[in-house]
């Protein structure tokens, strides 16, 4: 796994900072915490942005953030797809990243299907994996016909998993070598902090962010993980 560039203890303290990590080839990645399900992924003064939305409270105005050279849509829910967000930060060289139903809706972007992997640059490459609910009475939300993604960038083999709204399906046994997982944590629509402590100690990423939180009670989840050697860092992504 890549080294970060600075350590901290696992803590239920919000911060807004931006984390920063290095790659395995010394390459400064950082990360910026948008709100609730975006975020946004600064390496070699490229942005990557993922689920992009303008006007969920806090609103942010896109067209003051860097132009993108790639935005990842999950799936076509409000709160992770917005079509004037992409289109404020799309250039002509932008390339999307998306399901089928956000392409049906956008009419433009590269579709990947669960499982599907794609070499974007020499440096970034993608998996598209499963995301869906499991709960009876749940299974609206994200219902696994529709085939809504999360995603394992791959930045010069530093591995960063966007879960996307899920909870903790079987697939997820077969994600392994993860440096950052992004594991969503609210009900009835993504998980329990049982089943994100459930999921975290299968994937085992170096240092796990819940987000896409809402208003849930995140304080069992690094007592759970102590001394698991996963560092839990608890960021504004309400």
């Amino acid at each position: 796994m890549a080294t970060t560039l600075f350590s901290c203890q696992a803590s239920n303290n919000k911060a807004d900072k931006d984390d920063s990590f290095k790659t395995p080839k010394g390459d400064i990645i950082s990360i910026h915490f948008i709100k609730h399900a975006s975020l946004m992924i600064m390496f070699k003064n490229q942005s990557i942005e993922i689920d992009p939305v303008a006007d969920l409270s806090p609103k942010t105005d896109y067209t003051q953030m860097p132009k993108a050279k790639y935005i990842f849509v999950t799936h076509s829910h409000y709160d992770h797809f917005d079509t004037k967000a992409i289109s404020d930060l799309s250039t002509k060289d932008t390339k999307i990243i998306l399901n089928e139903d956000c392409f049906q809706k956008l009419h433009k972007g590269l579709v990947m299907k669960n499982g599907d992997s794609l070499i974007l640059d020499n440096d970034i490459s993608v998996k598209a994996v499963p995301a869906y609910n499991i709960t009876p009475g749940h299974l609206q939300y994200h219902p696994k016909n529709r085939g809504d993604n999360g995603y394992i960038i791959d930045i010069e083999g530093f591995k960063i998993y966007i879960a996307g709204d899920t909870e903790d399906i079987h697939e997820m046994k077969d994600i392994k070598d993860i440096d950052i997982a992004f594991l969503p944590c609210n009900q009835p629509y993504t998980m329990t902090p049982e089943q994100l402590i459930r999921v975290a100690k299968i994937i085992k990423p170096h240092i796990l962010y819940p987000y896409h939180y809402s208003e849930t009670n995140l304080s069992s989840v690094s007592p759970a993980l102590n001394g698991s050697g996963i560092e839990v860092r608890i960021r504004n992504l309400e």
